[in-house]
């Protein structure tokens, strides 16, 4: 090769490498405009819904899989695709803990609706009604800060509590839902209540074979949240 075609050489590789960054820009702002305005329609279509209860929720006595919060999981993706379902229930749970936790809960899940079902341990343990209320107000209120709907399930306590009790304690979810504005299913257990046969050995929490119907009970007033 003659001196004058080694310089030539020299002298295009410069101008054949900004040819070759001209073109790799030129594809770049065509592409990362439609890739950024994909990211968005992708991840606005994955919604939450965070289930934040005690053992009723939490598949006690039974696989994970048997509780009505993993049905409700099977459900969503067959009948609500883009919907899923993130259970942060713990047994033994009361009012108190809930509080204690929810923050950092609703940071992690970032959920669209929080299914609040807390308070059953409460009542078990007779804690203070005023107490209770003023925790589920502070759940509620720290979901909707969040950007979240609520649907707040409510419990009933068994009679030998006495009925002051009893009825102030049922009252609690009914003046919570309506002081907030939110939607309330008053007794998670309405369906199965009734019949001895739908609960475990402890008589407290139902068996697997009921959790349908539980989910069932729960989904009517939960699918309108999901529109």
């Amino acid at each position: 090769m003659s001196m004058l075609q080694t310089t030539y050489a020299a002298a295009s590789r410069p101008a054949q490498w900004a040819k070759g960054w001209a073109v790799l820009l030129l594809c770049l702002a065509v592409l990362l405009p439609q890739a950024m305005a994909a990211t968005p329609a992708r991840t606005a279509a994955q919604r939450t819904v965070l289930v934040f209860g005690d053992s009723l929720s939490a598949a006690y006595g039974m696989a994970a899989s048997q509780g009505w919060v993993a049905l409700l999981g099977k459900r969503l993706d067959a009948r609500k695709p883009g919907w899923s379902v993130a259970n942060a229930s713990i047994s033994g749970e009361t009012t108190a803990g809930g509080v204690s936790r929810i923050g950092q809960v609703l940071e992690r899940v970032e959920p669209d609706v929080v299914v609040i079902e807390l308070g059953a341990n409460d009542g078990l343990r007779g804690l203070p009604l005023a107490q209770s209320r003023a925790n589920l107000v502070r759940m509620i209120r720290a979901s909707k800060q969040a950007g979240a709907e609520v649907l707040l399930v409510g419990m009933r306590m068994p009679p030998n509590l006495g009925r002051r009790y009893t009825d102030g304690f049922a009252e609690n979810y009914r003046a919570v839902a309506k002081a907030e504005g939110v939607v309330l299913l008053p007794f998670l257990l309405e369906p199965v209540a009734a019949d001895r046969d739908n609960f475990q050995a402890d008589n407290l929490h139902p068996t697997a074979a009921v959790q349908p119907q539980l989910l069932d009970h729960v989904w009517r007033s939960l699918e309108p949240l999901l529109d």
